[in-house]
This record gives structure tokens, C-alpha cells and sequence, in this order.
């Protein structure tokens, strides 16, 4: 039976309701893949014309925007196809490229929102020092760092699944391939597979969460020791926009991985799945854009200001 699964690779039922519902997902998914790219393609854009905003957390925005349009380039395309398409198969290999993709991209930004809060902590923390530890180098072999995490984290989780035997009946009730639905095709014994997923989204998640929470105290602490209310809100203001980003791809993914596979529910599963390969990368350059108030200026320097005087 796995030589079978191999050669004919695997169907990917998506959402197998009415034609109207199906057009309405479709609209409404095109819709926040669009919003995500253009979204974060102007953000990318702007940081890198705009040197007001070549800073360290403006260069981390823009490296977190352009994981977020590979994020959800990974998985829309082929699932907005699926929606009309009556040959709904994956191959064997895409459906393994898109879970390792997948799962490096996102722990990519697992670790570079991390590396985001610790540039807030030292902003705010320690604004005498900031200038003379955040330089480009560090800034640059964090981002790097969390690229190449991902990508080495990812490769594990990803060889233990594909090497599983998968039983005969290939069909994926879900929207893409991820670890979840393919654990329920196999035949074979999963438990080291549960394992190993539970023990990389300890290290994935709550790694950095922790990191992030430790920033978040000193901040926190830091700030409520500020004796202007102005000031006060300047400092939250600068935080809110990175928690907010935080709480929706942290949640998510927390709810989806670091939990018994006895608890999973399939259209509660679909619409995690939903909320953090393609919602949350949708939202993301819109909270920054509202929350961040060099970004909002610069956007209408760059973009507004053009179309006005066309």
C-alpha cells in the first residue's frame, strides 16, 4: 500500500461543500492572499526606499514581511486551484516539499519574533546601549539565524512523516499538507512521530515564547517605572503592534501542534490551519501599518502622496 500512496501521490479534499459555498471561500481566500502579498510586499518595499525607516525593528518587519509572502505562497496557490479543480491531487514529493516549507517558514518566524521582542528590550531597556549592540551585523545574523533554524528544525519533522507507511486511502481532509492530516493516513506505529511533534513545538514555540515573555517583563517593568503618561504610551505603542502579531501566529500554532493527537477535531483543525498559513500573514502588514507610526508616515509619504498627485 505505501508504494501505491507514493506513485499516485495524495488527493487533497479541501472544502467539499455546495458550489455557492465553495465560490464564497473562494473569494474570501484569494482575497486575504492578495491582501497578504501586496500587503507585505508594500511594507517590504517601503522600508527599503524610505531611510527614515532603516532601523533595526523597521529591518525586522521587512524580513518578517517576506517570510510571510513565501509562508503563504506555500500553501494558497494549490488550494485555491483545488477549489474548481476536479483533479485535486498532490504528488508524493510536492506534498512533502510543501510540509517541509511549511513548517520552515514557520518556525522561521517563531524565532524572528523573538529576536523582534529582544530588539524591543533593548530599546527600551537599555536605550543608552541600543545603537551600539543592534547593528546591522547583529541584526543581520538574526535574521539569519532564524532562516537557518527553520530550515534545519524543519527537515526532521518532515523526513519522519514521509518515511511512515500510508494506507490506502490517500485522500487528505484538509485544505494542504501539514503533520496532522498525514498522521491520520498512516498505517504504522506514529508514537515516535507523536512524540518528536510535541518535543519540536516545545522547542519551536515555547523556546521563544519564553524568551519573548522574559522580554516582555523587563519592558513592562521598565515602562511602568516611566513618570510621563506621554512617554508611557509611546513606549506600549511601540510593543502592541508586535504582541498583537505574536498572540495570533503563537495562539494558533500552539493549538494546532502541542496537543494529544486524541484531541484533534477536524473542522476546528481546518480552521487553525486557516488562521495561521493564510489570516495571520493577511493581517499582519495592517497591524503594523496602523500600529507603527513611522511606518503609517512613511506609507503616506511613499504611496498616498503619489497617487494624489496623479
Amino acid at each position: 500500500m505505501e508504494s501505491q500512496n507514493k506513485s499516485t501521490g495524495f488527493i487533497i479534499l479541501g472544502y467539499s461543500g455546495s458550489l455557492e459555498m465553495q465560490g464564497l471561500l473562494f473569494v474570501l481566500f484569494f482575497t486575504m492572499y492578495t491582501m497578504s502579498l501586496l500587503g507585505n510586499a508594500l511594507i517590504s518595499t517601503v522600508v527599503r526606499l524610505d531611510p527614515a525607516l532603516h532601523t533595526p525593528m523597521c529591518f525586522f518587519i521587512a524580513s518578517l514581511s517576506l517570510v510571510d509572502i513565501c509562508y503563504t505562497s506555500v500553501t494558497a496557490p494549490k488550494m485555491l486551484v483545488n477549489f474548481f479543480s476536479k483533479d485535486k491531487v498532490i504528488s508524493f514529493s510536492g506534498c512533502a516539499a510543501q510540509l517541509y516549507f511549511l513548517l520552515s517558514l514557520g518556525t522561521t518566524e517563531c524565532f524572528l519574533l523573538a529576536a523582534m521582542a529582544y530588539d524591543r528590550f533593548l530599546a527600551i531597556c537599555n536605550p543608552l546601549r541600543y545603537t551600539s549592540i543592534m547593528k546591522k551585523h547583529l541584526c543581520a545574523c538574526l535574521v539569519a539565524g532564524s532562516w537557518a533554524s527553520g530550515m534545519v528544525l524543519s527537515l526532521g519533522q518532515t523526513s519522519l512523516i514521509f518515511v511512515l507507511p500510508f494506507c490506502e486511502d490517500n485522500r487528505i481532509n484538509y485544505f494542504f499538507c501539514d503533520i496532522p492530516p498525514l498522521l491520520r493516513l498512516a498505517c504504522g506505529d506514529i508514537s515516535i512521530n507523536e512524540i518528536t511533534v510535541f518535543m519540536a513545538g516545545l522547542l519551536i514555540t515555547l523556546v521563544p515564547s519564553l524568551l519573548i515573555l522574559g522580554s516582555y517583563i523587563h519592558i513592562i517593568t521598565t515602562i511602568l517605572k516611566i513618570t510621563s503618561v506621554k512617554g508611557r504610551q509611546k513606549a506600549f505603542s511601540t510593543c502592541s503592534s508586535h504582541l498583537i502579531v505574536i498572540i495570533l501566529f503563537y495562539g494558533s500554532a500552539s493549538a494546532m501542534y502541542l496537543r494529544p493527537r486524541s484531541s484533534y477535531v477536524l473542522e476546528k483543525d481546518k480552521f487553525l490551519a486557516l488562521l495561521y498559513s493564510i489570516i495571520t500573514p493577511a493581517l499582519n502588514p495592517i497591524i503594523y501599518s496602523l500600529r507603527s507610526k513611522e511606518i503609517n508616515e512613511a506609507l503616506k509619504r511613499r504611496v498616498i502622496s503619489r497617487f494624489v498627485k496623479l
